[in-house]
């Protein structure tokens, strides 16, 4: 892979290569869907474990719980413990084979799922669209696919899991070394500058208020955000996720499913202003079959 693209896709037909972008983002936004279910689970687990290892509990090195991680077990219905079979499992497809039911006892199966799935693939058409089949695409996808699933996994748990966000800051950094988003010394200074910002609003509105306004999950995304995109993008990163998060809690208040008080996860707004940052400022490339 090239910044102008393998000779093999340069030969290949346009519908076939969008074709193959289109199912690989689907089959990562399937993946996706296990790891933000998953993942918070394994977070409770590990935790668990911790806590009876500090109490001294002999029984914490056997506990008896079943492996559970991003492979195992299967997935099954949680309705009725149906293991959910290969054919079963085909991005956005068996969702609307089965019309959104379990085969076996005919549950329904959230809308969710087909939904990310979909949105993944036109995200990732979206990168491929404007950076190619190139190393910097590349790195725009792991970009994109990781805040896709720290964006959902903070709308359900209002966690921002250092799993996915600490390692998302160091490649940011790695990427940056050749300059890739943004110059290195930027990109140093926007990950010190994205955190360090949040944490002293946090620590502000806290002295002002003895209230928490937001997370250390989100310093760490905000930091994430300068490492990849350099410090002159934060700035405009912050202004569109602050409006953006404003604009939907008084939607939500207005229609009575949030109360003044509740607290609304600051994450995918973040996630989402810092993707649009990235494609908006990243340079078009031809693509093959274009």
């Amino acid at each position: 892979m090239t910044d102008g693209g393998p000779a093999l896709l340069d030969q290949m037909p346009g519908w076939l290569f969008w074709t193959a972008v289109i199912w690989l983002g689907a089959c990562i936004g399937s993946f996706l869907n296990v790891v933000v279910y998953r993942l918070p689970i394994m977070m409770q687990r590990q935790e668990m474990q911790w806590a009876r290892e500090a109490l001294g509990d002999e029984a914490a090195e056997d506990s008896g719980e079943e492996a559970f991680n991003l492979v195992v077990p299967r997935s099954r219905c949680p309705h009725c413990g149906h293991q959910v079979r290969a054919l079963e499992n085909i991005p956005i497809v068996s969702w609307l084979v089965l019309r959104g039911r379990c085969s076996a006892c005919g549950a329904g199966i959230a809308m969710r799922y087909p939904l990310v799935e979909a949105g993944t693939a036109l995200a990732t058409c979206v990168i491929v669209a404007v950076l190619g089949p190139t190393w910097t695409g590349l790195w725009a996808l792991l970009f994109t696919w990781a805040l896709i699933a720290l964006a959902l996994i903070d709308l359900d748990t209002q966690l921002l899991p250092d799993s996915i966000v600490l390692p998302l800051l160091w490649l940011g950094l790695l990427v940056n070394v050749s300059a890739v988003f943004a110059p290195l010394a930027d990109a140093v200074i926007g990950a010190a500058i994205g955190y360090g910002t949040l944490w002293a609003l946090y620590w502000a509105f806290k002295l002002l208020t003895g209230k928490e306004g937001m997370g250390y999950g989100d310093f760490k995304l905000m930091g994430a955000m300068g490492a990849w995109l350099g410090w002159a993008a934060l700035p405009g990163v912050v202004l569109l996720a602050s409006l953006t998060g404003i604009v939907a809690a008084v939607v939500l208040m207005l229609r009575g499913d949030m109360e003044r008080e509740t607290p609304m996860p600051f994450g995918p707004f973040i996630a989402a202003a810092g993707w649009l940052a990235m494609v908006l400022t990243a340079a078009p490339v031809r693509l093959p079959g274009l």
